[in-house]
């Protein structure tokens, strides 16, 4: 077998192909064998037709046809592993010559990576913002741990933001009840903004006994979208009372003797919620840094691909009505022509990201390890639910197992740029990337937070 490749951009390729007919004789014997099982002639038992005898009497060019449908994308792949092309894409495959007797030739277009120069990594240097605490975040997150303490105490006055209220609800769409809609004893936290748009206006200042109606639209049922008219009545009004923040209250709530020390508790959870901000980023820095630097020429098809599958995911739920799509879009404030051109900057964003942290990977010869996996693995089942075996069942038939690979791969990559990297916040201090990028040394610390992590999940499901 020849083949040859032809680059015809710095992201497409086409390969021409050349199978001898006389290598495809053992494929075209074995098809014989397999029509001759199949085929039932005079004076012969079933299966035992002689070779010789059925080439005279089936169509050859028609078994040929089959034979070449057969072979073509195992000699695909063979002519992807002679020539050193890393494919990212499907190939268009056009059959060029197939006539029986006569040497087999296709040709093959795909999209494939890039060349890429990188900068160099060890220059980069990325800016984040600095961590500061400010007593009003400490005073937010004490206010939030009384209110887990708080009581609850009727008031007859009319109803404030912060108050909980029991009411009830019912609503007309042109004069007629919505029976979905109609509803008694919803407990509300006024403020809270988890219900229709409008009610908290609507409920405040009411007292317990009185009503209001007002105008606004649906958000779920037959009638979600279209404008009503709903009445709420308010049963009863309750409001929070607050523990003092005291010594008292730190016993009560913590493990901590005296508010002062409860404080400096909260100060550090705040640090700590700050410190992962930190972290990501620094990971988003990182990569806008690395993008600013890197021209990466980009696969129209891939593009193209990703910009039709968010499009179609989009839409999906409308029954792929576009009019519906675009009177969505409005309500939200958009419009048909935003959507597209963000879909289309996302699309280029995330596949130049994708090409380029893999070739950083294959420049820094990053390696998955099954730890790594493991964890991802324990991590995601989390997320999800599941024992990791299960989900690691559900990623394997929906064949998402290479997708999480590469994903996979692709974080490490970026700790590994991270850690050659100069870090810095904007008052000019360095940071310190150990904590959420791990040590810059690779095998034993990895596995070491990885042990970490699996004996995290077991106490977790021990729990």
């Amino acid at each position: 077998m020849k083949s040859t490749v032809e680059k015809l951009s710095p992201t497409r390729v086409r390969i021409s192909v050349e199978v001898p007919f006389t290598e495809l004789q053992p494929d075209i014997d074995t098809a014989f064998k397999t029509m001759a099982k199949q085929i039932r002639m005079p004076g012969f038992r079933p299966g035992k037709v002689p070779v010789k005898l059925l080439e005279q009497r089936v169509d050859k060019q028609a078994m040929f046809d089959q034979v070449v449908g057969e072979v073509v994308p195992g000699r695909y792949t063979e002519a992807l592993t002679s020539s050193e092309v890393q494919p990212i894409g499907q190939p268009d495959i056009e059959v060029t010559n197939k006539e029986y007797g006569e040497d087999l030739t296709f040709t093959a277009e795909v999209d494939i990576r890039p060349e890429i120069t990188l900068p160099d990594l060890s220059a980069l240097k990325i800016v984040v913002d600095p961590i500061e605490v400010s007593d009003d975040e400490v005073d937010a997150e004490l206010q939030n741990l009384r209110a887990r303490f708080g009581t609850l105490k009727g008031v007859e006055r009319g109803a404030e933001d912060g108050d909980f209220v029991s009411i009830d609800l019912s609503a007309t769409v042109d004069g007629e009840d919505v029976a979905e809609a109609k509803t008694e004893g919803l407990s509300h936290e006024i403020g809270s903004g988890q219900l229709i748009e409008g009610l908290d206006d609507a409920i405040k200042g009411l007292k317990a006994d009185e009503s209001k109606t007002f105008t606004t639209k649906l958000v779920a049922g037959e009638h979600a979208g279209e404008e009503a008219e709903v009445t709420v009545k308010v049963n009863s009004v309750k409001e929070r009372e607050l523990p003092e923040p005291d010594d008292e209250f730190a016993q009560l709530a913590s493990e901590f003797d005296t508010i002062e020390e409860l404080k400096a508790n909260l100060v550090d959870q705040v640090k700590r919620v700050k410190r992962i901000g930190q972290a990501e980023q620094i990971r988003d820095k990182a990569l806008e840094v690395l993008l600013e630097q890197t021209d990466v020429p980009m696969p129209e098809n891939i593009i193209q691909a990703q910009v039709d599958e968010t499009l179609h995911n989009a839409i999906h739920g409308l029954d792929h009505d576009e009019a519906k799509f675009e009177e969505s879009l409005k309500e939200q404030g958009s419009s048909r022509e935003e959507f597209d051109n963000d879909n289309r900057t996302n699309a280029e964003r995330a596949v130049k990201t994708q090409l380029l942290m893999d070739k950083i990977a294959d420049e820094l010869d990053i390696q998955v390890g099954q730890n790594d996996l493991t964890e991802r693995l324990v991590l995601m089942s989390r997320q999800y639910g599941l024992e990791p075996q299960q989900l690691l069942q559900v990623l394997q038939q929906n064949n998402q197992l290479p997708a999480m690979f590469a994903d996979v791969r692709r974080g490490l990559t970026i700790a590994a740029v991270v850690h050659g990297a100069t870090v810095t916040d904007s008052d000019g201090n360095e940071v310190d990337t150990e904590e959420f990028f791990g040590p810059a040394s690779p095998e034993t610390d990895a596995e070491a937070a990885v042990a970490e992590a699996l004996a995290d999940a077991e106490d977790d499901d021990d729990k």
